[in-house]
């Protein structure tokens, strides 16, 4: 990585306004203008490109402890960097499962030691992601790693009763529970989308409501505790109108969305390629544009990329036996270019909201998802928007290489990425 005393980006479009200088002076923005002094500092020329505050990220598996051949906490941030991210929320699904202090604290260290992002974990909701009973939910808080986002993700926590108790529990320290929504009875056996498509090609559907359900239970329960509830891949129409109802309501229920659930429909499924096998499943076009309209309004607070990393051989085989997941650090941006900015239903100060500032938000981070203006860290993303480019997973950074977009040309391009001032991505590779 590159680090400068002084870095002048000029004549860059600040969120997707008029051209400014950001001068950035040690770790952090010094000044935001117009015809900036250079003296002393390394210029980069920001002509025709687009300014950002380092994207978040509430949703990645790092898979490290456990599962270092799909990812490691060094290449899944090597790959959020490459993105333009300064910051991921680590998953607790890892071996060991992160349901401890000792497990959380390894991880943030892991990730203060690799230096390309910020590493935040998310620690489990109940011991070894079993359901039955609540995992170490204040040590975890209380430790090193500040742990203020709790999920089982991979598993829904269908117990009622330990989700209120731990609503209940987190609500002492403005924690938030980030459920994973899928009634299992529901999707017992499921493949894929239930559908016309899964009908046509005989795999084991998975039914909208088995979603749909959960998430209305849950933001029942989060008001009745007085807490916060997040709601993690949100992928219907109907959970849609659920979270909606609830925010009219002015209850504590936030989401986020996908960058596949925003672009891939179940038809993909027709080839049978396991690499559009993910949990929840892609689901129809009438989905995804829901999707879009509830990002576009705000009912969907964020985009979360789920990054889940496999090797080649947990994909690379019989669909049944494929492994659920795709990787989305390297590509997130680009996604919501073609599916939200270039179609007209956020510009770029909204994709600055929804992919910095809220997910910030939401978990608490210090020091991600804040204004670029003078005083504020340096974590600063630069996008070229003109850019078109094929996806080539080859030259990912992730270890792994499931990307449901090999081969298919998306927009914009991460040319430089900032952590603290210190460049971590330097005209469109790693520093």
């Amino acid at each position: 990585m590159t680090a400068h005393t002084k870095t002048l980006i000029r004549g860059a479009r600040l969120l997707g306004g008029e051209p400014q200088d950001v001068l950035i002076d040690g770790e952090t923005v010094a000044a935001v203008g117009t015809g900036l002094d250079a003296e002393g500092a390394q210029v980069i020329e920001g002509e025709g490109l687009v300014l950002l505050p380092g994207l978040v990220d509430l949703h990645t598996h790092l898979r490290e402890p456990g599962r270092e051949d799909s990812e490691t906490v060094l290449t899944g941030t090597r790959a959020a960097a490459s993105g333009g991210y300064t910051a991921v929320h680590a998953m607790a699904n890892t071996f060991p499962v992160a349901d401890t202090a000792g497990v959380v604290e390894q991880v943030w260290r892991l990730g203060r030691e690799s230096g390309y992002c910020d590493v935040q974990p998310i620690g489990a909701v109940t011991v070894g992601l079993e359901g039955r009973h609540l995992a170490e939910l204040g040590a975890m808080h209380d430790s090193a790693a500040n742990v203020r986002v709790f999920s089982d993700d991979g598993k829904c926590v269908d117990d009622a009763v330990i989700m209120r108790r731990a609503l209940e529990y987190v609500k002492a320290f403005d924690g938030v529970v980030a459920q994973h929504a899928q009634e299992p009875r529901l999707t017992e056996g499921a493949q894929m989308n239930e559908g016309v498509v899964s009908a046509e090609l005989g795999l084991g559907g998975w039914p909208a409501v088995a979603e749909e359900s959960i998430i209305a239970r849950d933001v029942l329960l989060a008001a009745h505790v007085g807490s916060r509830v997040h709601i993690c891949h949100l992928s219907t129409a109907g959970s849609v109108e659920i979270v909606r109802w609830a925010k009219s309501k002015g209850w504590n229920v936030t989401a986020e969305v996908t960058p596949h659930h925003l672009l891939l429909t179940d038809e993909l499924v027709r080839t049978y390629n396991p690499v559009y096998k993910v949990n929840p499943p892609l689901r129809t076009e009438p989905d995804v544009l829901a999707l879009r309209a509830a990002l576009a309004d705000g009912t969907i607070d964020c985009v979360a990329t789920d990054h889940a990393p496999h090797p080649h051989e947990d994909k690379d085989c019989e669909w049944p036996a494929a492994a659920m997941g795709m990787v989305g650090l390297e590509t997130a941006l680009s996604v919501v270019q073609q599916t939200m900015v270039d179609t007209g239903l956020l510009d770029w100060a909204g994709v600055a909201d929804r992919m910095s500032f809220r997910p910030a938000a939401i978990s608490g981070i210090a020091g991600q998802g804040r204004p670029v203006t003078a005083g504020e860290p340096a974590n600063l993303t630069l996008v070229d928007p003109d850019y078109r480019g094929d996806v080539d997973p080859a030259g990912f950074a992730s270890r792994s290489r499931n990307t449901p977009y090999e081969g298919r040309e998306l927009p914009g391009r991460v040319t430089h990425t900032f952590l603290r001032g210190r460049a971590t991505v330097v005209d469109g590779k790693l520093a």
